[in-house]
């Protein structure tokens, strides 16, 4: 298992060990989290998830969907803030569910090689540039493409963050076989391929458990331009190839439906019933539900 240390690239600029320090600020130090990366993920287990369904589900939650794209700022904002909350059992584990405007983001493990370490090159395209505390390496979100964030008490579903992957890339099989996609686990890749015509990411996981709950989660290529991926070397795989549903020559469906689809298939992989729905478009009109307190901004 790999530990979170605090930032210590060279890569960054002053801005970004800036933005990493306010990061680390705002989750409580008291406990360090344990992170998963593209070297040290279990290789895919065989046996299926047993999860009580539909009426039979023993757990509730709250499903929050964005219907517009939202800025990862805002959207990282919002993450703590439901971090926190579920830290003190004042709401039950949640899950986000959005796509983002043009950002890449730089895991832990990025190295300069795998981005070129320049900002500037990459906000020239009109992306912004982002450092987390998740795992892995760098990569890119932007609309067409949907993000999950689950803000879980790890203990109640999975023995372990690997275990924690293996549930996220299930949910993502399961929605991929609904488009006769087969999605594939690759050794020591995390996420979600697809083999034909040649291998090729669909789906990137990165994920952080802090004090017991997680935080960041899965991004799926929907139907989005591909063409930022070109800039980067994404998830510090060489020749990894990246592509999307629509790529892959899937047509028919919308966004918001696959958004649904999403929700509907991570209750039934970790037995929870969405009790609150909830669809916004921006954070701001969520803070009736999460005010904002001193301890953790």
């Amino acid at each position: 298992m790999e530990w979170i240390d605090p930032i210590a690239s060279d890569s960054f600029s002053p801005a970004q060990k800036s933005f990493c320090a306010h990061a680390e600020s705002a989750l409580s130090s008291a406990q360090k989290g344990a992170m998963v990366t593209e070297s040290n993920a279990l290789a895919p287990l065989a046996e299926p998830i047993a999860v009580e369904s539909g009426s039979g589900r023993f757990r509730t939650g709250t499903l929050f969907i964005f219907p517009s794209p939202v800025s990862y700022s805002a959207a990282w904002e919002f993450q703590l803030r439901l971090h926190h909350e579920r830290l003190l059992d004042r709401r039950p584990d949640t899950v986000m569910i959005l796509e983002h405007q043009p950002v890449y983001t730089l895991g832990r493990s990025t190295r300069p090689s795998d981005w070129g370490g320049d900002e500037y090159a990459l906000r020239a395209n009109g992306a912004d540039v982002h450092p987390v505390n998740r795992g892995g390496s760098i990569t890119f979100h932007g609309p067409g493409q949907i993000v999950v964030y689950p803000i879980l008490k790890m203990e109640a579903y999975a023995a372990g963050p690997r275990r924690l992957v293996w549930m996220l890339e299930e949910v993502i099989v399961r929605l991929l076989a609904r488009w006769n996609i087969p999605g594939s686990r690759v050794d020591k890749k995390p996420g979600v391929w697809v083999m034909s015509p040649r291998p090729a990411k669909i789906a990137s996981i990165g994920i952080r458990i802090e004090q017991g709950v997680s935080l960041h989660g899965f991004a799926l290529n929907v139907d989005m331009d591909l063409a930022p991926f070109q800039h980067i070397r994404p998830c510090g795989l060489m020749d990894c190839f990246m592509t999307s549903m629509t790529n892959l020559g899937k047509t028919g469906f919308s966004i918001d439906k696959i958004k649904h689809d999403l929700a509907q298939i991570f209750g039934d992989v970790f037995g929870i019933e969405w009790t609150t729905t909830e669809s916004f478009s921006n954070c701001a009109a969520m803070d009736r539900y999460v005010p904002l307190t001193a301890s953790y901004v």
